[in-house]
C-alpha cells in the first residue's frame, strides 16, 4: 500500500517537475532575449545615394550624433559566390568584433568618434554678401600638382576670382608633372554642378570667348600665401591694360588665415560643395565604399610608400642598396624637385618620412586594432611590392585595395589616369569609420579636412618623430613589442584623433614667409572659418565648462601638432 502511495507521488511530482523546469526555462530565454541587440537594415533609411559626400544643406544642421552606422552583415549581390572576384579576401563570418555588437569595450573604443562634436558647417554668406554683376575680366588657370594640390588649388583659385572680380574660366588641369595625366576637368569634376553651384559667388564660363582668345593674356605667377590686399591691389591693377591674366599656378597661392569671413566661406563652399567628382567617378567610388563596408567597420589606409614619394623625399630606411640608388636617380633625374642631397637617417629621425608598411602594421598593433580588422589602401602600387607588404599583410590579412574590390573592366575607365583613380581613393577615404595616414602629405590633409567639415570623423595622425624614435628600440633589441610599447603609443596619440580644434598659427621662433609656410593648411582644418558649434541639448553640464574642456583639448593637440611639425 504504502509502495503505490510512493509511486503515485513519484507519477505526480513528475510532470510537476517537468512543468517546473519548462517555465524555469521560458523565463530564462526571455530573460537573455532582452539583451540580444537588434541590427537595423541600414537599407531602410537609404537615399538614393547613400555614399554621396554630403554638402552642407544636406545636413540640415541636424546633430552629427546621428551619422549614419554601417554595421551590415550580409554580403550585398555583388559579392556573391557568383560575382566575386576569385582574389577578393572573403568577409569575416561574424562581424560582431568589428562593430562593437559583442560588447567587447575596447572594441568599441577603437571606433568610437571624437569627443567634443558639436561642431556643424557655418559657410552661408554674410548679409551684405552681393551676386557677381559684370566682371573686370577673365581669370585663366593651369592647375599643377596631385589631385589633393588640384582640389585645394582650384579652390583658391575661386577666391581669388571672386577678390578681383574676375569670370573664372573652368581651368586646365596639370598635364606636364611626375604623373603625366591626360584627364580633363570635366573627366575628374562634374563641370556643370561646379559652374551651377558657384553662380551665387563667381561667374564661370566652360571657354574664353573667341574674340579675346587670341588677344594679349598676362601670365603671372601668383605668390605663395598671398593676402587678400595683394590680390585686389596688385593683381586687381593688372585690369588697367589686360582683359586676360593667367594663373601660372595654383597651390598654396592664398594664405591661410587673416582673409574676410566671407572669403574663406566662400573656399569652403567651393571645395566641399562645388567641387564634386564627376558621377562615374562618384558611382564607382560609391561601388568600393559598399563593397568595404560589406566587411564591416573598416580603416582606410593612406600608406605613402610609392616611388615619386620615397624618391622626393629621400627615405631610404628598409630598402636595399639597388633599392635606395634607384630612388636616387629619380630625384636627380627630376627637374623640379629641387633638393637632391637628402641625407635619409636624418630627414627620419626629423619625423619626415613616410613610415613603413611594417611601421604602419606594428603601430596599428599597438592600437589595438585586432588582425581581422579590414583595411582599405588609399595609395598607388607600393614600392618594393609584395616583398615591402608582406609584414603588414601577415599581421593584417584583410588588406584591400581598388584593384581587389573591383574587376578589371570595372576599373578600365580609369586606370590610366592617377588622378582619377586617386579620386576613388579620395572617397572611400573620407568615408571610411577611421582614416590613417601614414605622411602628413597633401592628401592627408585635404582628406582629414573633408572629414573634419563632415562631422569630425575619426582620424589618426601618427606622431611620425615619436614613433621612429620607438621603432629604433625595438630593432636594437631595447623595447619588445606588447603592452609597454601599446601603452606608451596610445598615450602620445590620445589626443591625435581628430577631435575638433582651432586650426594652428605658424610655428614659434619662425619668421615671415618661413612663418606663414609653417601655418597649418586652411583645408586640412577648416575650424573656426566654417564650422560653428552649437548647444547640446543632451549635455548636462554648463557650456561654460564644456568649452573649457574644448579648450584643454584643443591646446593639447596643437602641442602635439607642433612638435610632429
Amino acid at each position: 500500500m504504502i509502495q503505490r502511495r510512493r509511486r503515485r507521488m513519484v507519477a505526480v511530482d513528475k510532470p510537476r517537475k517537468i512543468l517546473v523546469c519548462t517555465v524555469c526555462v521560458i523565463a530564462l530565454v526571455g530573460l537573455l532575449t532582452g539583451y540580444v541587440r537588434v541590427f537595423p537594415s541600414p537599407r531602410a533609411s537609404d537615399s538614393s545615394d547613400p555614399h554621396k559626400l554630403p554638402t552642407q544643406h544636406e545636413f540640415n544642421y541636424q546633430k552629427l550624433s546621428a551619422e549614419k552606422k554601417w554595421t551590415e552583415e550580409v554580403a550585398p549581390p555583388h559579392l556573391s559566390k557568383q560575382q566575386s572576384s576569385p582574389h577578393l579576401p572573403k568577409a569575416p563570418v561574424s562581424l560582431h568584433k568589428f562593430d562593437g555588437a559583442s560588447g567587447n569595450l575596447d572594441s568599441e573604443k577603437l571606433w568610437k568618434l571624437p569627443e567634443y562634436r558639436d561642431f556643424l558647417p557655418c559657410i552661408q554668406p554674410s548679409s551684405n554678401y552681393t551676386t557677381p554683376d559684370k566682371t573686370r575680366g577673365y581669370l585663366l588657370v593651369r592647375t599643377n600638382g596631385d589631385l589633393s594640390q588640384t582640389r585645394t588649388g582650384l579652390c583658391d583659385m575661386v577666391a581669388v576670382a571672386r577678390i578681383i572680380n574676375a569670370t573664372l574660366v573652368v581651368p586646365e588641369l596639370d598635364k606636364r608633372s611626375f604623373w603625366r595625366d591626360t584627364s580633363n576637368f570635366s573627366d575628374v569634376f562634374d563641370e556643370d554642378h561646379f559652374i551651377n553651384a558657384l553662380a551665387n559667388d563667381v561667374k564661370v564660363v566652360k571657354k574664353l570667348p573667341k574674340e579675346l582668345s587670341s588677344g594679349t593674356k598676362i601670365v603671372k605667377h601668383f605668390k605663395s600665401m598671398s593676402s587678400f590686399k595683394y590680390y585686389r591691389d596688385v593683381i586687381g591693377s593688372l585690369w588697367e591694360e589686360y582683359r586676360v591674366i593667367r594663373a601660372a599656378k595654383s597651390d598654396s597661392r592664398l594664405t591661410n588665415n587673416n582673409l574676410p569671413s566671407d572669403i574663406q566661406k566662400l573656399r569652403c563652399r567651393a571645395c566641399y560643395e562645388a567641387l564634386r567628382f564627376a558621377p562615374q567617378i562618384e558611382a564607382m567610388g560609391k561601388l568600393l565604399v559598399e563593397r568595404m563596408r560589406s566587411y564591416g567597420h573598416f580603416i582606410a589606409l593612406h600608406l605613402r610608400y610609392e616611388k615619386d614619394m620615397l624618391a622626393y623625399s629621400g627615405c631610404t630606411h628598409g630598402l636595399s642598396n639597388a633599392e635606395a640608388k634607384e630612388l636616387e636617380t629619380i630625384r636627380d633625374e627630376t627637374a623640379n624637385w629641387k633638393v637632391k642631397e637628402i641625407d635619409a637617417t636624418e630627414q627620419r629621425y626629423r619625423g619626415q618620412c613616410p613610415l613603413t608598411p611594417k611601421e604602419v602594421g606594428i603601430f596599428l598593433n599597438a592600437l589595438g586594432f585586432p588582425s581581422e580588422t579590414p583595411i582599405y589602401i588609399a595609395a598607388g602600387e607600393i614600392y618594393g611590392g609584395v616583398t615591402h607588404m608582406a609584414d603588414l599583410r601577415s599581421r593584417y590579412p584583410l588588406l584591400m585595395s581598388k584593384e581587389n574590390l573591383a574587376s578589371a573592366a570595372e576599373l578600365e575607365p580609369f586606370t590610366n589616369h592617377s588622378s582619377q583613380m586617386a579620386a576613388l581613393d579620395y572617397i572611400v577615404s573620407v568615408e571610411s569609420d577611421v582614416f590613417i595616414p601614414s605622411y602628413s602629405g597633401n592628401m592627408a590633409g585635404a582628406v582629414e579636412g573633408h572629414r573634419r567639415f563632415l562631422g569630425h570623423r575619426k582620424t589618426i595622425s601618427p606622431d611620425r618623430r615619436g614613433l621612429v624614435h620607438l621603432f629604433g628600440q625595438i630593432e636594437k633589441g631595447l623595447l619588445k613589442e606588447g603592452s609597454k610599447l601599446s601603452n606608451r603609443i596610445i598615450e602620445i596619440h590620445k589626443n591625435l584623433q581628430g577631435s575638433p580644434r582651432r586650426r594652428g598659427g605658424s610655428v614659434p621662433g619662425t619668421k615671415s614667409m618661413e612663418s606663414t609656410h609653417s601655418e597649418e593648411a586652411f583645408y586640412t582644418n577648416p575650424l573656426p572659418d566654417c564650422l560653428c558649434q552649437k548647444a547640446s541639448q543632451t549635455v548636462n553640464t554648463s557650456i561654460r565648462e564644456s568649452n573649457r574642456k574644448l579648450d584643454r583639448s584643443m591646446q593639447k593637440e596643437q602641442l602635439l601638432l607642433l612638435k610632429v611639425l
